[in-house]
């Protein structure tokens, strides 16, 4: 990758934007967007997770270049996907009621879209059969596997091709193959997580082929996100679903190296006051950028100087320079430009994003995704 222009994120109209603000650099997404396909060697096996960006915009910029498949997290994220021109949704979590009624609802509200969702135990696999049954109904879904995060899924294990077959036994429900996510795998050295992930995948590839035998043909197999992703691409039989390539942040810029992607969202903030030497105050709080990493994870700010962020309040962050020149040359109302740490919570933090082509805000974009509901 090239060098970038160090000021690149200058904005030409910025004296039109409030702040705190989400910003989009729309042209780096695009570019971002088209190295995750040439990573993945084509958009087939692409399932981008849109729980980072919860955007229809940037959905259909996906869907422009060909990608149709998409991962996400809620029924709402769901929903946008189909307004947005998705046509295959997969919602990755166990749904228990009510929300197999909001299921339900977007099957019939959008029935030209395919949606499946996660199960990992007969029990629930039953209730969720047992539903659909009663409304003369067909519910997709894919077995959640737990392949070393421990967060959700079945463990891996002599019994799981039969709750496989358990489950494909059930009328009403039709199981499409198996979900594996390895997310808690983040080593810096790519060699190691490569080794990593795919020893954590050798029992899912040892159960696929219990399958295949079971079925007469491999079951789809849709494996990790981000971190992950570099890995699991280089394996033609597996779907990927990387989600933070997108926008790109600060947290996953320090440890996967390989990964050569564009910061593409950024978040506006200025200087409200200048309350002693040495210290400025900014109106980005908590409500601004995601806050449930340490202070000093939380944002990298492009245009100033050295410094530390001392603390964050709902409305404000107090930041110490470590040049007293630096101090004196900052004024209130200087915009600055940040990183997230952590972009996924901090998109989900606001209502709408500028979109910046060319150096300028040319209009405002929906962040439809972050909502708990949009209409089922």
């Amino acid at each position: 990758m090239k060098t970038p222009d160090p000021k690149w994120f200058d904005i030409e109209n910025i004296h039109e934007l409030d702040s705190p603000a989400l910003l989009l650099y729309t042209e780096r997404a695009k570019r971002n967007i088209q190295r995750m396909i040439t990573r993945a060697g084509g958009t087939e096996r692409l399932m981008p997770h849109v729980k980072t960006n919860k955007m229809p915009a940037v959905v259909r910029m996906m869907v422009e270049v060909g990608i149709i498949r998409f991962k996400c997290a809620t029924i709402a994220e769901a929903e946008m996907v189909a307004q947005a021109g998705g046509n295959y949704v997969v919602i990755a979590h166990q749904l228990v009621p009510p929300k197999t009624r909001r299921l339900l609802a977007l099957q019939q509200h959008y029935p030209d879209v395919f949606f499946a969702s996660l199960l990992d135990n007969i029990h629930t696999a039953r209730q969720h059969n047992d539903f659909f049954a009663e409304h003369d109904a067909t519910s997709h879904i894919f077995l959640d596997v737990n392949n070393g995060m421990n967060r959700s899924g079945t463990p891996l294990n002599a019994n799981t091709v039969e709750l496989y077959k358990q489950i494909a036994a059930l009328p009403n429900i039709r199981i499409h193959g198996i979900h594996a996510y390895d997310g808690h795998i983040r080593d810096e050295d790519f060699a190691l997580r490569q080794n990593t992930v795919e020893a954590g995948f050798s029992d899912v590839e040892a159960l696929c082929a219990e399958i295949a035998r079971f079925i007469g043909t491999p079951p789809m197999v849709i494996a990790g996100g981000t971190p992950a992703f570099s890995v699991h691409a280089l394996h033609a039989e597996r779907y990927c679903s990387p989600g933070t390539c997108v926008r790109w942040d600060w947290g996953y810029e320090a440890i996967l190296l390989e990964q050569e992607y564009e910061y593409a969202a950024l978040v506006l903030a200025r200087i409200v006051s200048k309350p002693a030497a040495g210290l400025i105050t900014v109106d980005m709080g908590h409500k601004a950028v995601a806050a449930e990493n340490p202070i000093d994870k939380r944002i990298r700010f492009l245009n100033l100087s050295p410094y530390e962020l001392l603390s964050q309040s709902e409305e404000h962050s107090v930041i110490r320079l470590h040049d007293a020149a630096a101090w004196q040359s900052v004024q209130v109302g200087d915009a600055l430009y940040g990183v997230p740490y952590h972009v996924c919570p901090t998109v989900n933090l606001y209502d709408e994003a500028y979109s910046i082509v060319g150096g300028k805000a040319v209009e405002t974009l929906q962040v439809l995704g972050r909502k708990r509901r949009i209409t089922v």
